[in-house]
């Protein structure tokens, strides 16, 4: 199975076009500002800055994060892929002079790392733990890779596999070798896009072989930690190695544990060689990690990481909504892994997630305007509680414009950048709708030219049109996604409602295909009343409202305060209207409700006898909750209380 290249879909989707024109339009450029710290009062990136001290164009010393090179690596993957569907000669020279900043850095025997580099080559690979060498090297490669598929040039790529030479001089079972695999994993995936490529065998075997030892008794972070004498920061924690998922053999790990980037990023590298090897005990270590995400530490929107400390997982059903950590990389993380099992699978469960997060937990994490962004995506909000109590001081009200640790900003770029190749995958012998975006695809299926017209306004409604425009017929399988939140769909080939059974939650349609052969598709978008397992403790007794694939929220500019004291009827009837000129065109809802008032209690009591409650109706109005946080700042909820 492949994934549709971008340079094979000419978008015109309603939705998702204005984020991809928003991209390239405005973030990329901003971002490249940022990189070059030119954005007035943001934190400064000191990224290319680096690259340029590191190859003795400038003079200086190593400046932020020691994963700051990984900056740039996702801005280059990002502008690789909006130069696939949208070439750009300027875009592209500004890249060109970023990857000759980048590879002037470069050392004779290939290794490309500014923080070694100017800090001391002699120390360099010494603390794989913490150091993020080989997860640079991973966003690198990724960057790599899609330039050279958008531009056909090869001196990044080629970059890339010199230091991945020496890295594989360096790592691997054989005696003499270093048998460390990486703290911040990343380099599993990139390996195997890179083996995709190049269909190099050593690649493959390099990815597999940090999946293999990861875990392995001794433990290798251990005895690196006692001969570098230096702290180990989780020692003390419940996580130990298991922060880094190295605590067990990723085959003997039976639920996600830990830093949440990591581990997806982790699980969608073990998807990845588990797809290009078949190893059934990768695969069913994989099926266990997916569904312990999914069924127990996924929030209702995609979002994933429920704890500030460590970043991470915690334990199974513990999803606070106020002092949530939810990094938007973590959701694009999940993205990645979701792509990669429904690759392994053919299963629309994990297209059902993707598409869960993606229009919820991950493009939350960017404004609508595409200049601030949020690194924590909460699901409840009070802003005096985020500037004053320091649990939450993380929870953010408003969208930030750069970050120290910026891997957020440039992880939406990146994904939003690609988003029609996620949209649709093909086989030998079948063509996969997985999401909804409307535009022209041009592509080849088992030697046969097709060209098929997509039309929709989704998420706004569930209507959507393929139409054929085939020169010559062409015989292959048409599979469409039936969403999960969908209750009631009718699809219809040429006008002819088509009743079937549903495989992995696809309908597949097999015929030779010709000019002028249409489907429809309609899916019903109720409005549902969602409630979370009695064991998320946080949840008892309330609902979060969807519609389609999104999930609703209130916010205090069309609700007023204390959003907590507001109640909803299990039975309440909404009303649903599309507002063009509100946060760039949405369907809002609008419902009757309680909120609970205090006018039988005196300001000067705190606890009292109990009275029955006095409540006063109130109409409210519902926005998706990726548009939050665009006007003035203010309180937010997802989850409301329920009455009878």
């Amino acid at each position: 199975m492949k994934l549709l290249s971008m340079k094979e879909m000419n978008m015109k989707d309603k939705f998702f076009s204005e984020y991809m024109q928003l991209i390239r339009n405005h973030v990329i450029p901003y971002q490249w500002e940022a990189l070059n710290d030119r954005i007035e009062g943001a934190e400064p990136s000191y990224c290319m800055q680096n690259f340029k001290v590191a190859s003795g164009k400038i003079q200086g010393k190593f400046m932020g994060m020691v994963f700051q090179d990984s900056d740039a690596y996702k801005w280059l993957e990002a502008v690789g892929y909006c130069l696939m569907w949208n070439p750009d000669k300027e875009l592209e020279e500004i890249a060109d002079g970023a990857i000759d900043d980048i590879c002037a850095a470069q050392q004779p025997d290939g290794y490309l790392n500014t923080y070694y580099i100017i800090g001391g080559l002699d120390k360099r690979f010494t603390n794989l733990k913490d150091h993020h060498e080989l997860y640079c090297l991973g966003h690198m490669i990724e960057a790599a890779v899609v330039y050279y598929q958008a531009t056909g040039k090869r001196k990044f790529m080629d970059t890339a596999i010199r230091y991945v030479d020496c890295v594989n001089s360096i790592f691997g079972a054989e005696a003499g070798k270093l048998h460390g695999y990486p703290g911040h994993e990343v380099i599993e995936m990139a390996l195997v896009r890179l083996y995709e490529v190049t269909k190099d065998e050593k690649h493959l075997r390099l990815a597999k072989y940090f999946i293999d030892e990861r875990g392995k008794q001794p433990l290798y972070f251990e005895s690196e930690t006692i001969i570098n004498q230096n702290n180990f920061h989780w020692k003390d924690s419940y996580f130990k190695f298991q922060y880094y998922q190295a605590g067990r053999e990723v085959r003997q790990q039976e639920k996600a544990e830990g830093h949440a980037v990591r581990a997806v990023y982790l699980y969608s590298g073990m998807a990845a060689v588990a797809n290009e090897t078949g190893d059934e005990s990768l695969i069913r270590a994989c099926e266990r990690l997916w569904d312990n995400i999914t069924n127990k530490q996924m929030y209702i929107t995609g979002a994933i990481g429920a704890s500030r400390y460590g970043e991470s997982f915690t334990f199974d059903y513990d999803l606070p909504n106020d002092t949530i950590y939810a990094e938007t990389c973590a959701a694009v993380g999940l993205i990645f892994f979701a792509r990669r099992m429904f690759e392994l699978t053919k299963d629309s469960k994990y297209m059902n997630v993707l598409e869960r997060v993606l229009f919820n937990g991950a493009i939350s994490g960017m404004s609508l305007d595409g200049t601030k962004f949020f690194y924590v995506n909460p699901l409840e909000v009070v802003p005096e509680a985020s500037e004053k109590d320091e649990q939450k001081r993380h929870v953010k009200v408003e969208r930030q414009k750069w970050f120290g640790c910026a891997c957020c900003p440039p992880n939406i770029a990146r994904l939003l950048s690609s988003i029609g190749s996620y949209a649709y995958t093909e086989t030998d012998e079948c063509f996969f709708m997985n999401l909804y975006i409307g535009g022209d695809i041009t592509t080849t299926i088992h030697g046969q030219n097709v060209e098929l017209h997509v039309e929709t306004n989704y998420p706004w409604d569930g209507a959507v049109k393929i139409s054929f425009n085939q020169k010559e017929e062409a015989e292959f399988c048409y599979a469409i996604r039936i969403p999960d939140w969908c209750r009631k769909y009718v699809i219809a080939l040429n006008g002819e409602e088509i009743q079937t059974d549903l495989v992995k939650g696809y309908v597949y349609l097999h015929r030779k295909w010709k000019n002028g052969d249409t489907i429809t598709c309609d899916f019903n978008m109720e409005i549902i009343l969602n409630q979370a397992n009695p064991k998320v403790r946080e949840d008892i007794g309330k609902a979060a409202i969807s519609r389609g694939p999104l999930i609703y929220c209130l916010e205090e500019a069309d609700n007023g305060n204390n959003l907590h004291r507001i109640y909803i009827k299990k039975d309440t009837k909404f009303t649903e209207q599309f507002e063009k000129d509100l946060l760039k065109g949405i369907v809002t809802l609008t419902c009757d409700g309680e909120k609970l008032v205090d006018s039988n209690w005196n300001e000067e009591v705190l606890y009292q006898i109990y009275q029955d409650p006095i409540f006063e109706k109130k109409t409210l109005k519902w926005i998706p909750y990726y548009s939050w946080a665009n006007r003035n700042p203010g309180e937010m909820l997802v989850w409301v209380r329920t009455k009878v």
